[in-house]
């Protein structure tokens, strides 16, 4: 049987606590129970809006959690699923490309992203589309 390799073995522990000090806005060591999926993204992962409410749910204490809490979630022992890959990501969005031309309506994504699936707010869509050329 092959043991489990820690979270903070691959990505390193300074990358970790790096990680977490962005998200502990007081200095005080606690991260917002409500900040935990914004910071399982900003690490790469993608739970779902579901597994975050569980995580946020098995955490000790009132509205905060540690760090020690933190790697406790990264280490879960149910593990997290690993990142798409870039032919996957595209596949996904060629279902919506209908015209075929490697493009997809702005309106038509910010439908999809704020209406199906993990919904986004339209803050989330606009931050996303930010950095792209919308016509």
């Amino acid at each position: 049987m092959v043991s489990p390799i820690s979270y903070a073995t691959v990505l390193g522990s300074s990358y970790l606590i790096e990680a977490f000090a962005l998200f502990d806005k007081k200095g005080t060591g606690q991260v917002p129970k409500e900040s935990l999926g914004e910071l399982l993204r900003s690490l790469g992962q993608n739970p779902t809006q579901a597994e975050v409410q569980g995580l946020e749910r098995g955490l000790q204490g009132g509205g905060t959690f540690g760090y020690e809490e933190f790697l406790n979630v990264l280490n879960r022992p149910d593990g997290w699923k690993p990142a798409g890959t870039a032919d996957e990501f595209i596949k996904g969005f060629q279902v919506f490309d209908k015209s075929g031309n490697g493009f997809i309506g702005a309106g038509e994504l910010r439908y999809v992203l704020t209406q199906l699936g993990e919904k986004m707010s339209d803050e989330e869509v606009d931050e996303l589309l930010k950095g792209f050329p919308v016509q």
